[in-house]
């Protein structure tokens, strides 16, 4: 990802403190009653510009939706989406993912995405892949009983990899799809990248992977 330097990012980011948490550790546990009265909580991890999390909060107003992204010149546009767009149901945290477990409580979330996440593709970098076995243990801690990853990627070597990462973790694999656009699920929404890939004919990859209770 290429990232254009916004010095002015972090000020910005900090007036919008009812969109991005500032003090995320103080809220670990009471998400869906916090800023409502949510029925689920979805985590993005790697939110990057907000499109999906965006489109998410549009069409389920019910749920809570939060973004985790460590680059603040890109949440930023990410929170500009979310103001543009009114929804009291979306807030984003700029924080790094490895530290999850300081912001959600055991058994409070609901479902978790990652979507065309960095494939740090050297093996001395696979325990920085999200989808690496330390990281589903992570999600695993924070999720409710038998929650779920959904993934997404344009990666056909991380998908191969993540799926391998999965089983071997013991997770059970649904709507597993070599060309997502292809593929005749509904619901489907897009992210940036996604938008960006499919216009070049480029085949989406997508599962969800349930942990087992």
């Amino acid at each position: 990802m290429r990232l254009r330097h916004k010095p002015w990012a972090v000020e910005e980011l900090m007036k919008r403190d009812h969109i991005v948490i500032q003090n995320p550790q103080s809220i670990a546990g009471k998400w869906k009653s916090h800023f409502g009265e949510f029925k689920k909580l979805h985590v993005e991890v790697g939110t990057g510009k907000g499109q999906f999390l965006k489109g998410m909060g549009e069409l389920h107003p019910d749920t809570l939706f939060v973004g985790v992204e460590k680059y603040q010149s890109v949440l930023y546009t990410a929170m500009e989406r979310v103001e543009e767009a009114g929804l009291n149901n979306v807030k984003l945290l700029a924080e790094d993912v490895s530290n999850l477990s300081d912001f959600f409580a055991e058994g409070e979330v609901d479902q978790f995405y990652i979507n065309f996440t960095d494939p740090w593709p050297k093996s001395r970098h696979e325990k920085r892949r999200l989808t690496y076995n330390s990281f589903l243990a992570l999600y695993e801690r924070l999720l409710v009983k038998e929650g779920e990853v959904h993934f997404k990627t344009d990666n056909q070597g991380l998908f191969e990899y993540s799926l391998h990462s999965f089983s071997l973790y013991g997770m059970i694999l649904n709507q597993v799809s070599l060309n997502l656009h292809e593929s005749g699920i509904e619901g489907n929404v897009m992210t940036e990248y996604e938008e960006k890939f499919s216009k070049k004919n480029m085949r989406i990859y997508r599962c969800e992977a349930k942990y087992r209770g």
